[in-house]
C-alpha cells in the first residue's frame, strides 16, 4: 500500500503553523476545518440510507449486526455498539463491537493487530456470523487487513457486507457489497484520523444505529421509547417520555401510566393514547411489530 496517496495521510495546508497559534487561534482553525467532516458524510447520505435498509432488514429477520475495525475505528464500533441495548432495549448481541486485539486495545494500543486479515475473519468465525446478519468494517485509511478479512468471511457467509473508510477509492471498498467513503481529507494534525475523519465515522455510525433502530419501531415520533430505565436518570427520563408523547401538564399522569405498564414505556403510551388496559396494549404492541403508533391504530379500528 502506498499511503501517501491517501489523503488522509496529507499535510494540510491550512495548518502548517499550527504549533504558532494561540489557543484560540487554532481552536478556530480546527473548528472550522472540522466541518469537512459533515459535508463527506451529506455527500455519502444515498449509500448510507440503503445501508440502513439492508441493516435493519437483517436485524428485524433476528441477524445482528457486527463493526469491525482497528485502533480509533474499531473504537468508535465499540461504542456505538454498546450504547444500542440502553437506548433502544435491544439484546446485548444484536450489534455487536469487535475491535483488532480484542478488549485490550479499547484502552491500549496493540501494535500490528490491523495488519492480520486472519484475525479479522477469526473475530466473525467465533461469534458464528452467518448469512441473516450484516458488517459494517471501518477503517479511516480503507486500508486495513483486518478489515478485509472481516469483510471476505461476511460475503462468504451469505452477510451483508458494509465498507466504511475516509478515502475515495479505498481498498476495503473492493471487498464489501456497499462501500461507503467519506474524504474528509487531510487532519489539522497531519495523519491524526482520531479527529475529523473519526468525527465522520461516529455520524456514520450514529446513523446507521439510530435510523435502523427506528425501522424496527424503537422510535415513537422521535423518542427512544424502547429505552432501558436502569439508572435514576433514565427511571426520569421514561416518565419525561411518556408525558411528551401523550403531551400531558401532570407529571403524576404519566407516573401512573408507566406504573399501570409495569414500567414498560410504549404500552404505557398506547394506554395513555387509547385509554386501553394494560393487556390490550401489549397485545396491540406484539402484533404490530412494537410500533406505537401502528398499535395504538389498531385498538382504534378495532373499537369502530
Amino acid at each position: 500500500m502506498n499511503f501517501e496517496t491517501l489523503s488522509t495521510e496529507q499535510v494540510n495546508e491550512l495548518s502548517l503553523r499550527l504549533d504558532e497559534l494561540s489557543p484560540l487561534e487554532a481552536a478556530q482553525l480546527m473548528n472550522s476545518i472540522d466541518t469537512q467532516a459533515a459535508r463527506a458524510v451529506e455527500a455519502e447520505l444515498p449509500r448510507i440510507a440503503r445501508a440502513v435498509e439492508a441493516i435493519s432488514e437483517r436485524l428485524r429477520s433476528g441477524g445482528r449486526l457486527f463493526y469491525a475495525g482497528a485502533g480509533t475505528s474499531g473504537r468508535l464500533g465499540v461504542l456505538d455498539a454498546s450504547e444500542c441495548p440502553p437506548t433502544f432495549g435491544v439484546p446485548e448481541d444484536m450489534v455487536v463491537g469487535l475491535i483488532a486485539g480484542g478488549d485490550e486495545a479499547l484502552r491500549h494500543a496493540i501494535e500490528g493487530a490491523e495488519d492480520h486479515p486472519e484475525l479479522g475473519r477469526d473475530d466473525l468465525l467465533r461469534e458464528h456470523i452467518c448469512g441473516k446478519d450484516a458488517l459494517v468494517a471501518i477503517s479511516a485509511s480503507g486500508y486495513a487487513p483486518y478489515c478485509v478479512g472481516a469483510l471476505d468471511c461476511a460475503r462468504e457467509t451469505g452477510a451483508y457486507a458494509v465498507a466504511l473508510s475516509c478515502n475515495r477509492g479505498a481498498q476495503i471498498s473492493a471487498h464489501a457489497d456497499l462501500a461507503i467513503e467519506l474524504p474528509t481529507g487531510p487532519e489539522i494534525l497531519s495523519g491524526s484520523t482520531r479527529l475529523k475523519a473519526g468525527t465522520a465515522t461516529k455520524m456514520a455510525l450514529n446513523m446507521l444505529t439510530t435510523l435502523s433502530m427506528v425501522r424496527l419501531g424503537k422510535v415513537y415520533r422521535n423518542l427512544m421509547v424502547d429505552m432501558k430505565p436502569s439508572n435514576v436518570k433514565l427511571q426520569d427520563r421514561s416518565v419525561r417520555i411518556i408525558k411528551s408523547a401523550l403531551n400531558l401538564e401532570d407529571r403524576e399522569q404519566a407516573e401512573r401510566l408507566l406504573a399501570l405498564s409495569g414500567g414498560q414505556v410504549k404500552a404505557a403510551i398506547v394506554m395513555g393514547l387509547t385509554g386501553a388496559r394494560r393487556n390490550q396494549a401489549e397485545q396491540a404492541l406484539a402484533d404490530e411489530d412494537g410500533f406505537v403508533r401502528r398499535a395504538a391504530e389498531r385498538i382504534g379500528k378495532e373499537r369502530v
